[in-house]
């Protein structure tokens, strides 16, 4: 088999092309290496100046001890707990309450939701009311609207013309016009 010479360069751009590929593929896989390395340093050096922080405050706490205990015995005069000053179990702990006195407020109540009747039926639905006015309450997450921009966008519009200052002198000026137009029509009639 004889190789002309233009079959023997189209064979060797094919080799250099795939010798290029192949680097390709090497230097690829070594820079996805690498940068895979500098992110765990990045990690490494986030945690590290945590820990530096961490250690700062430690010092800083430590070297503030005599301070914080020249304090805690003249201006404060805290102590550390004693053994003795330990419960066992909350009988100890409910043996130092007093009973209360007549002129005591009464005690806080917990609220408890009502789970059902006895026989096990579910508690029929109330609605929400307003604790001011009584009124049922339709939450905005209740309603069925298809675009809560839209329904946003309508209130908040709705607070913008009622807080504006604009419109309680156009609502003067459209009053004024409706009053002189009405004067008009009635002074129109009469004649």
């Amino acid at each position: 088999m004889i190789v002309t010479n233009n079959q023997m360069r189209s064979l060797g751009w094919a080799i250099l092309l795939a010798l290029c590929l192949g680097m390709f593929v090497v230097l690829s896989l070594r820079v996805h290496a690498v940068s895979s390395e500098v992110q765990l340093a990045e990690r490494k050096i986030v945690a590290l100046k945590r820990e530096t922080l961490l250690l700062e405050t430690e010092f800083q706490t430590r070297a503030n001890q005599r301070q914080l205990a020249n304090w805690n015995s003249v201006e404060f005069g805290f102590e550390a707990p004693r053994a003795d000053q330990y419960f066992d179990n909350e009988r100890q702990l409910a043996s130092l309450g007093q009973p209360r006195s007549p002129d005591a407020p009464s005690p806080i109540r917990v609220a408890r939701a009502d789970t059902g009747s006895a026989n096990g039926a579910p508690p029929e639905k109330r609605e929400m009311v307003s604790p001011l006015t009584g009124e049922a309450i339709t939450l905005a997450s209740a309603a069925v609207e298809a675009d809560g921009g839209a329904v946003f966008a309508d209130a908040f519009g709705d607070f913008l013309i009622d807080a504006s200052p604009i419109r309680a002198a156009n609502a003067q000026t459209a009053a004024g016009e409706a009053a002189s137009g009405l004067a008009q029509e009635m002074a129109g009639g009469t004649e």
